[in-house]
C-alpha cells in the first residue's frame, strides 16, 4: 500500500539475512524515479553487529546467531514483539541530510510512545529513544548511493531478556525497556502502522520529495 510519498510494506516475522540482502538489492538497483518505500516488519531472534561493532560486546553466547552488517554502530538484538522499520529513501530527492533523517526517526518514535502516554527523550551522543534510563528504542541507518537503508525498531512486547546477554548499542549496563515493561498492552502491528504514518507525515512535511 502506499501511505503519501512512500510505498508500505507489510513483510510479518521474517530472518533477519534474507530481508538485509533485499534491502542492499533494492537500494543497488533503483532509479531515481523509484519511490521511497517503508518495510514494517518484526525478526526472527538475531543479533546484528555494525561495522565498527566489537564482538567482545557479545557478553554471554547463546543460540542466537549474530550477523555482521553494514550499518553503523554495535551490537543490538531483535526479535519478535518489536517493531522495526527499514526506511529506503532518497535523501538528495527530499533534500533530506543523514542526521535530520536520524532525528525524524526518533521523533516519529517519541510521538508514538507519547500517544499512549510515556515520556521517552533522545539522549546526546546515543542515538535512539529512551524512558528514563532505559532504551526503548534504537536506530541504525546505511547511505549507498544518496540512499538510505536500515532504520528504527521499537520495543513492544518482546522478551527483554537477550539484551542482557550484550552491551546495548556498545553502552556496558545499559537497561532495556519495552511498552509493555512501561504499562501499556498494545500489538506490534499497531504499533508499525502508527510509526508508519508518522514516519510518513513527517517526511512529507518536512521534506517533501523534489521533481
Amino acid at each position: 500500500m502506499e501511505a503519501a510519498s512512500c510505498v508500505v510494506r507489510e513483510l510479518g516475522v521474517v530472518g533477519y539475512a534474507e530481508t538485509f540482502e533485499a534491502q542492499k538489492r533494492f537500494t543497488a538497483e533503483r532509479g531515481p524515479d523509484t519511490p521511497d518505500e517503508l518495510w514494517l516488519l518484526q525478526h526472527e531472534p538475531v543479533y546484528t553487529l555494525g561495522l565498527a561493532g566489537k564482538p567482545e560486546h557479545l557478553l554471554i553466547p547463546s543460540e542466537v546467531p549474530v550477523v555482521k552488517i553494514d550499518r553503523g554502530g554495535q551490537i543490538t538484538y531483535h526479535g519478535p514483539g518489536q517493531a522495526v522499520i527499514y526506511l529506503l529513501i532518497d535523501l538528495a530527492r527530499r533534500n533530506l541530510k543523514v542526521r535530520e533523517q536520524v532525528s525524524l526517526m526518533e521523533q516519529a518514535m517519541l510521538d508514538v510512545l507519547g500517544s499512549y502516554g510515556i515520556v521517552a527523550s533522545r539522549r546526546e551522543g546515543a542515538p535512539g529513544v529512551y524512558v528514563r534510563e532505559a532504551k526503548i528504542g534504537a536506530l541504525g541507518l546505511k547511505i549507498s548511493r544518496g540512499c538510505s537503508y536500515h532504520g528504527l525498531s521499537l520495543n513492544v512486547d518482546l522478551d527483554l531478556a537477550p539484551f542482557l546477554r550484550i552491551n546495548p548499542c556498545g553502552y556496558e549496563g545499559l537497561a532495556s525497556t519495552s511498552l509493555k515493561e512501561q504499562g501499556v498492552t498494545v500489538s506490534t502491528d499497531a504499533v508499525l502502522a502508527q510509526l508508519a504514518a508518522r514516519l510518513s507525515e513527517l517526511l512529507d512535511r518536512d521534506y517533501p520529495r523534489m521533481a
